[in-house]
């Protein structure tokens, strides 16, 4: 049975498509299955239209691929020289390039021509700090204007950008920092969440005292309005002091790079030990964003592009990268649910978003709390929801039609900080299906394999690979001179093919489905069950906010433990586990059942919000958790450990 089509584009609305017109011009049928057929057929023609047709700046050079057949080791554009920066500071004009909203207390317009003058000054003020390509800059910032302008001013130098969000603890933030021993570091003097301003500066003096490498640390003015006492922080300057020197700079000498010289490092969760640090290349963040953007999720230039991320989380990286499509980039500090839920709405209203990106739980909890924006907001301009985070559900779609809006493309897209994009996502030229993601990205050589290491029939669920090279793979791991650790982390389980991790199945229509992380799979009675179908029976239950399920050994086996976060004020009594259980059981099978329904207070998640699932089985079983400072709220897995009912 085919889940029913929920939206299908115009014939107008294909015909202006980008997509439409980048198979024009590469003389391929406007079909996307016989585009993406030809796209991973080809990779050197393909890939080589992408730059061409995005109008990439730099030198393309003679060559798009070498030694192809070799994952990893396969080499992307070997003779180009481009700037990453360079690429997203095209335009010079007035019109918007950022907008910032920190939520309804501070707004601020940034027009193109001031964003280059002011990366102009900071690069320049970099420079005279003595850095050079390949020295890392770090930023410990809220989504602020200030944070997209250092790593453009980086990135124009060849320096390698690094952050996090400042909602994250000392240690959480020298797990990842001390590793990669920045030069610089960039901080604000605070950021907001929900209606409360918070301070930074305490933390950054203890963070600053565990970076020896660092040569200064800047200081950018956000929540205090004066007063800023800095002389406790070692070489510490205030942002404005640092570029008054440069106030007359008006234009950046962009150093012309290799495509694979390192632009981003990234970090993995870190929730099973200390966060892997992941280097992409700025040519294959570059170019795969620029593919996705204007290929698959059809940006324009006169487009108003928001992601609801933090500066700690891979989606902020990939929407910056929309500035290289000319378009207006939205930022947002804060707590989505400042006026219960309306605040991002309201914000999509006063800026004409055309693209609204978020967390597949946000939307969620805007179903939960009955938010109708479709109703109380004039979404007219409105063309694309994006959803990440985890698996949306088939009732998720459905709010988002009823309740949102009817006319618009949902785009749930599914990749990860592994390699900056996606391999699952939109299609602007097909329909939206019920509980599906529309396709395999151009270029992304998507398959789902069983256990055995071989191609899954449709409808049978297995592990998301990625059967041959693509640009944005990351160019290596810091500290990991011989490979060992990038290579295990992706190509041990099946030599020569990525495995990403994630369970999934492709359905009859060229999309997929994705049913969490393999790694948090369950296995019942050996039958391997994804936790989003689980997820997705629970979560329509009206007293329940969220949840969390977990796999606990018992007798020789696993059996299936679920915990519930209930609505405030609410206790689980046994009408509702019975309740629970079978709604699993009708829309299931019997295997998915919990054998306990427990109650929580919190769900443990990480600073992106995904759930923590070997984290609280860690817990459960009675191991300590190596990295909690990796959590946004690590005091909730005490709820989780030598529960009594776990004992029987």
């Amino acid at each position: 049975m085919t889940d029913p089509m929920l939206w299908q584009p115009s014939a107008e609305r294909i015909a202006a498509a980008n997509l439409t017109a980048f198979a024009a011009k590469t003389g391929q049928p406007a079909d996307y299955a016989a585009l993406h057929r030809w796209s991973i057929e080809q990779p050197e023609a393909f890939w080589s239209q992408v730059w061409d047709f995005c109008e990439v700046r730099g030198e393309k050079g003679a060559r798009v691929l070498v030694d192809g057949d070799k994952m990893p080791g396969a080499q992307w554009f070997p003779d180009a020289r481009l700037n990453y920066a360079q690429n997203l500071l095209r335009r010079r004009d007035y019109e918007a390039a950022l907008v910032f909203w920190g939520e309804d207390k501070i707004m601020r317009r940034m027009g193109y021509g001031d964003l280059y003058r002011r990366v102009a000054r900071l690069a320049l003020a970099m420079k005279n700090e003595g850095i050079q390509p390949g020295d890392v800059v770090a930023a410990y910032m809220p989504n602020l204007p200030e944070t997209t302008i250092t790593m453009l001013a980086a990135a124009s130098i060849g320096a390698v950008f690094t952050s996090a969000s400042p909602d994250f603890g000392v240690q959480g933030v020298l797990d990842r920092f001390s590793q990669v021993a920045p030069k610089l570091l960039f901080v604000a003097d605070g950021y907001y969440y929900n209606g409360k301003s918070y301070d930074s500066l305490a933390k950054v003096k203890d963070i600053v005292a565990g970076l020896p490498s660092l040569q200064k640390t800047i200081v950018a003015r956000y929540t205090r309005k004066e007063g800023h006492d800095i002389e406790a922080i070692p070489n510490a300057i205030m942002l404005r002091t640092f570029v008054n020197p440069y106030r007359w700079q008006t234009e950046i000498e962009f150093t012309q790079l290799p495509f694979d010289h390192p632009l981003y490092i990234l970090y993995s969760s870190g929730t099973t030990g200390v966060p892997k640090c992941i280097v992409h290349s700025a040519g294959g963040a570059l170019l795969q964003h620029l593919k996705e953007h204007r290929l698959q999720c059809d940006i324009k230039p006169s487009d108003k592009v928001f992601f609801y991320t933090t500066c700690g989380w891979m989606m902020w990286n990939w929407v910056v990268s929309a500035l290289a499509s000319g378009a207006t980039v939205l930022l947002y500090d804060g707590s989505p649910f400042v006026g219960r839920g309306k605040i991002l709405f309201d914000y999509a209203v006063a800026e004409g978003f055309t693209h609204f990106g978020t967390s597949a739980k946000f939307i969620d909890a805007c179903a939960k709390i009955d938010l109708k924006p479709g109703q109380t907001h004039d979404l007219s301009r409105l063309r694309a929801i994006l959803s990440t985070g985890s698996p949306l559900s088939p009732e998720s779609f459905d709010y988002v039609y009823r309740d949102i809006k009817a006319d618009l493309q949902l785009a749930s897209i599914s990749g990860g900080t592994d390699i900056v994009s996606c391999f699952v996502l939109g299609n602007p030229l097909g329909p939206v299906r019920r509980g599906e993601i529309q396709c395999a990205g151009l270029g992304m050589a998507v398959d789902v394999f069983n256990q055995d290491g071989q191609p899954a029939a449709v409808g049978e669920k297995g592990e998301l690979v990625c059967t041959r090279p693509f640009p944005s793979m990351p160019i290596k791991f810091w500290n990991d001179a011989d490979g060992r650790k990038y290579h295990a982390a992706y190509f041990d389980r099946f030599p020569g093919i990525w495995c990403h991790g994630d369970f999934a199945e492709k359905t009859p229509h060229g999309g997929f489905v994705i049913y969490g992380r393999s790694d948090a799979t369950l296995n019942p009675g050996g039958v391997r069950i994804g936790t989003a179908e689980i997820y997705r029976q629970v979560e329509q239950q009206p007293e329940v906010l969220e949840s969390i399920v977990i796999g606990q050994d018992w007798k020789g086996d696993e059996r299936v433990i679920l915990f519930v976060k209930l609505q405030e004020g609410l206790t689980l009594d046994e009408p509702l586990v019975k309740r629970i259980k079978e709604t699993i059981r009708d829309n299931t099978t019997p295997r998915h059942v919990p054998a306990k329904v427990l109650q929580v207070t919190d769900i443990p998640r990480t600073k992106s919000g995904k759930l923590v699932e070997l984290a609280v089985r860690e817990v459960v079983h009675g191991r300590p958790v190596q990295n909690s400072e990796a959590l946004a709220n690590a005091e909730a897995l005490a709820w989780f450990k030598d529960r009594p009912e776990l004992a029987t």
